[in-house]
């Protein structure tokens, strides 16, 4: 971390600190990610500087890499481009601003990439709203691969906003985003129908608190749907797209409703019946202040199926292509 000191004719230049990073310096495949120390993130005012321990690899990683949202946010692409939305580690700093943060306090945070880099890197700066300290009883690891997914499946929830004992389909239940929402519906007495994909999918769903878990790929969901209710579901938070997820909204009641996160696709081509709010996931403050909460009084795994060393992200990147349950990291420091 430390910047290095050189004497010139004219006087002292000291040049920025720098940390290990994976770079992008142009879009492309996985090959375009390159391991290479570049200087650390200036921090702002209202900034905090983490130390990062683990980090998140999500399926919108991939995207990114392939210039799939360059320009989506109004901001110019610059290179070299650190990904890498979620993580998790210690504060190294924090701006002038900051309160609250201790250095060396454990922290997760949920941030976007452009335009100031992600965390596939040594250190990333966030703004301070966007930081949580890490409850006691998660691990570092479930932590830095926690924090976007768990914040999306609480949004879609929150939208929802179900009573107890009201019926839930969760599509892509043992995904990333799904696997958290099935528990998070069930701390909220929500009654969970999931559609995983694969035996270890069902069974994590299961394991997780789902009232029933099938295949969707193997099983009739629809037939599944009205078993469980036969008036109809309640609602359904819709975590994969497709030709199944869309069949499978025939199952919600006219009067229902179905969250369906901004990025995951394809959407619907014929609109359901129900109500269908398209949303993104909220990671301010009193998000995470919420999370928490739920987090303490009943705790949340994280499944991460596998972590890799930051210099085989690529890997990683590889293995997103294969199936898994629940969420892959990157283990940085």
């Amino acid at each position: 971390m430390n910047g290095r000191v050189e004497r010139t004719a004219g006087g002292v230049i000291v040049e920025p600190p720098l940390m290990n990073a994976v770079v992008l310096d142009r879009f492309g495949g996985v090959d375009e990610l390159s391991s290479r120390r570049i200087p650390l993130p200036e921090v702002g005012d209202d900034d905090v500087l983490i130390r990062v321990e683990y980090a998140g690899v999500g399926s919108w990683d991939a995207a990114e890499r392939k210039g799939d949202f360059d320009g989506a946010f109004g901001i110019p692409t610059t290179f070299p481009y650190v990904l890498g939305w979620d993580a998790a580690g210690t504060v190294a700093a924090v701006g002038r601003n900051v309160a609250g943060f201790d250095v060396g306090e454990r922290v997760y945070a949920a941030t976007m990439p452009v335009a100031r880099g992600g965390f596939y890197a040594e250190y990333g700066v966030v703004e301070a709203e966007f930081v949580a300290r890490v409850p006691d009883r998660v691990p570092t690891e479930q932590a830095g691969a926690m924090a976007w997914d768990a914040l999306t499946a609480l949004s879609g929830l929150e939208l929802l906003d179900l009573r107890s004992h009201e019926t839930l389909m969760v599509f892509g239940a043992s995904g990333g985003i799904g696997h958290l929402a099935v528990q998070l519906a069930r701390h909220r007495g929500i009654r969970v129908l999931a559609v995983a994909s694969g035996d270890d999918g069902v069974a994590l769903a299961r394991r997780l608190g789902a009232e029933r878990a099938i295949d969707g790929r193997r099983e009739d969901v629809l037939a599944a749907a009205y078993e469980f209710a036969p008036g109809g579901l309640d609602a359904a938070l819709v975590t994969a797209g497709g030709g199944i997820a869309e069949r499978s909204l025939r199952a919600i009641r006219k009067s229902g409703r179905i969250a369906w996160p901004n990025g995951v696709l394809p959407v619907p081509v014929t609109a359901p019946d129900a109500t269908v709010s398209y949303y993104d996931g909220d990671r301010s403050r009193a998000a995470t202040d919420r999370l928490n909460a739920i987090i303490e009084a009943n705790s949340l795994v994280v499944h991460v199926a596998r972590t890799f060393p930051l210099e085989r992200v690529g890997d990683a990147h590889r293995a997103l292509s294969d199936h898994y349950v629940g969420k892959l990291a990157v283990k940085v420091a």
